[in-house]
């Protein structure tokens, strides 16, 4: 059986992204048009935007949120930014120029109460045949969950950060 996927990719491990990415570039090595949307980054230049302009013709990445949330200076303009973020996922969603979208760090949109919870799962339950979707994020909820054909949960064992060791470049972003 052939059957769009929607992947969750959860939990308080590192690894959320970067397997959402692997999934990414096997999907690229077939040929698929792939749009990655990130809800939360900021500023800071990642790894994975570099990488897209080698794939001009299949990639797109949409970084578009202000940053971090849980040090907002503004949580009211994150709210407004949230909900302009996940209209403009809608429109990718339904858009059928995808075989795959990565919804990166979706569920704190829910989380943080930031999006209807209802809206997201109605869309992405309704999301066009043949478009594999991934969420990523820690706390993703029992509704997304629970709608996902595969979750995989990633756990803590040990990161450098607790040993005091920052984030590296072609690691962490």
């Amino acid at each position: 059986m052939v059957k769009s996927l929607l992947i969750v990719n959860t939990g308080d491990g590192k690894g959320k992204t970067t397997a959402a990415l692997g999934q990414v570039f096997r999907a690229l090595g077939h040929g698929f048009k792939v749009c990655v949307l990130q809800f939360l980054k900021g500023t800071w230049k990642y790894g994975e935007l570099e990488a897209a302009k080698r794939f001009p013709d299949l990639l797109e990445i949409h970084t578009l949120g202000r940053g971090f949330t849980w040090r907002s200076d503004n949580i009211q303009q994150d709210i407004q930014v949230a909900k302009e973020a996940w209209d403009f996922a809608k429109q990718v969603i339904a858009s059928r120029k995808f075989k795959l979208v990565v919804l990166d760090e979706l569920t704190y949109l829910i989380s943080y109460g930031m999006v209807d919870e209802k809206d997201i799962l109605e869309c992405l339950k309704n999301r066009p045949e043949g478009l594999h979707v991934i969420v990523t994020g820690r706390d993703a909820s029992s509704g997304l969950k629970d709608l996902a054909d595969l979750v995989t949960e990633m756990k803590a064992i040990k990161h450098p950060f607790n040993e005091g060791i920052k984030g590296q470049r072609g690691i962490e972003f």
